[in-house]
């Protein structure tokens, strides 16, 4: 398991190397990451919420096509799921029967991608004291640079339950350069997210996508995830070039 430590001095906005730069938010008491609210993150770490189409817009438009073989895989996993869910489902089923075969079709078990299962993620205050901590359901990692944070939740919870957390581990990124990318499940809906820190913290949300409407959602769900992916290679390799 592979920690992710963050230094925070009494005001933060970036987190870049695990250095953190001025804002006007103090975080002075340890919390559990899973009991903030979505207004809590946003205060916490000066979150600014732009919902202008362009600023994320990467799951939209032209997305890759998937093979009729991976559609049969996606029609039997919908399938499969909306049948599981008759019943009470775990949080371990959701990830095992819904994540771990969108993660592997999108190509995220293999390189140059590298996933981490329960990566723990805690902020600390100048004097070492932790002020908040949590554990990360899945992390998809290139390198220094997290692709996905995925936060599975089991499907009595609405996304927005999920969203917070993982806004607030995408915030422990490394890399501050580059827009990190986010996608959280309750096993039958979907949605991501994307956010950037290099001048200010800003995020937005895709729309939510779901298994209960006629058409497979799923489609588009593996398409913007492997879309995701390559544009984090493509990004990388000219920062490098």
């Amino acid at each position: 398991m592979e920690t992710f430590k963050v230094t925070y001095d009494r005001d933060v906005t970036q987190v870049s190397e695990g250095i953190a730069h001025k804002n006007s938010i103090a975080m002075s008491e340890a919390v559990k990451i899973s009991s903030l609210t979505l207004s809590e993150v946003k205060q916490r770490f000066n979150l600014e919420e732009i919902r202008d189409p362009e600023f994320f817009s990467e799951w939209q438009g032209a997305l890759p096509e998937n093979s009729s073989l991976e559609q049969l895989w996606l029609d039997k996993l919908r399938a499969d799921f909306l049948s599981l869910e008759e019943y009470p489902l775990h949080e371990e089923l959701v990830k095992m029967a819904m994540l771990g075969p969108l993660l592997s079709l999108a190509g995220f078990f293999r390189h140059p991608f590298y996933p981490q299962a329960e990566a723990e993620v805690f902020f600390t205050a100048e004097d070492g004291e932790e002020i908040a901590r949590g554990r990360v359901d899945v992390l998809v990692v290139r390198e220094r640079f997290w692709v996905a944070v995925v936060e599975s939740k089991n499907k009595r919870f609405s996304l927005i339950e999920a969203i917070p957390q993982a806004l607030a581990y995408m915030m422990t990124s490394p890399d501050a350069g580059l827009p990190i990318f986010g996608f959280v499940t309750n096993g039958t809906h979907f949605a991501f997210l994307k956010l950037e820190r290099e001048n200010s913290a800003r995020y937005a949300v895709s729309d939510e996508l779901t298994l209960k409407r006629q058409n497979n959602e799923l489609y588009q769900v593996l398409a913007t995830l492997r879309k995701l992916g390559d544009l984090v290679v493509e990004w990388e390799a000219s920062l490098s070039a």
